[in-house]
């Protein structure tokens, strides 16, 4: 599932594309939405929230979209598409007189009013990547979950919001913490600001696809057999979190030891 760096890049190349024009074409390909027609409406902005994708409406709506594990956007001059808006992966058309934005195999799609946004996004903890994120009360949801551990709290988007499985694996190398301490024993603070640093160079990095490789030069995830940067141990493959929300993480058994409490 991409992460909260890509979601962004998405976010601000729907913006560049759309922000101030009026929409001539605004097809919604999904179940509940097939009726609507967004032709006409004027596009305020697109935002990101964690790993969601907000498109505003000057007349009110927001629509509302989630790549979930295989959907992305992509961007046309308007007129280049050469049938790729036909796609049967196509959910979402956006076009104005000079861009055409389609997404696809998009796994959510809701169109609220933008007084309810609260609706789809509010379940979220703070946005790691948000330009006013207050990184101090961010970490103290952290160790504010307790004997919960730390590789499954850091994906939980209810406690902090963008994160997945990339920068889980590469936050908890830099800081040579186990993937299963208990989260009430780490400085939270510190890994929301390691996090949020490696994302924001993703995101300068503007990577050339919707989509991108974060994993472009990382230090553990993707790299299991393949010896630490730091002390050549082979990097190790686990799972972390509950079954069937359980996720991979990558990490090295030297660097990132059990607390001796956990041996």
């Amino acid at each position: 599932m991409p992460e909260g760096d890509v979601v962004l890049r998405t976010a601000r190349r729907l913006d560049a594309a759309l922000s101030g024009q009026a929409l001539v074409r605004g097809e919604l390909r999904w179940a509940d939405l097939g009726g609507v027609d967004l032709a006409g409406a004027r596009v305020s902005g697109t935002s990101a929230v964690g790993k969601h994708l907000l498109t505003r409406l000057e007349d009110g709506r927001t629509l509302h979209t989630h790549l979930r594990m295989d959907g992305f956007w992509r961007v046309y001059r308007a007129g280049t598409e050469r049938g790729a808006d036909r796609s049967v992966k196509a959910r979402v058309v956006l076009g104005t007189e000079r861009w055409t934005c389609v997404g696809y195999l998009l796994g959510m799609v809701d169109l609220v009013r933008t007084r309810d946004e609260g609706r789809v996004v509010g379940h979220l903890g703070p946005d790691v990547l948000a330009p006013d994120l207050d990184v101090a009360a961010a970490g103290a949801r952290i160790p504010a979950q307790g004997p919960r551990g730390i590789g499954e709290v850091l994906l939980d988007q209810r406690v902090v919001a963008g994160l997945g499985t990339i920068y889980l694996a590469e936050t908890l190398w830099a800081h040579g913490v186990w993937p299963w301490t208990p989260a009430a024993d780490v400085d939270g603070a510190a890994l929301v600001a390691t996090a949020r640093r490696l994302m924001q160079r993703s995101v300068a990095a503007s990577l050339p696809t919707a989509t991108g490789d974060p994993r472009r030069g990382t230090h553990v995830h993707g790299r299991e057999g393949r010896g630490c940067p730091r002390c050549r141990t082979p990097i190790v493959r686990s799972r972390v979190g509950v079954a069937p929300l359980d996720r991979p993480v990558f990490w090295c058994p030297r660097c990132q030891p059990a607390p001796s409490s956990s041996s």
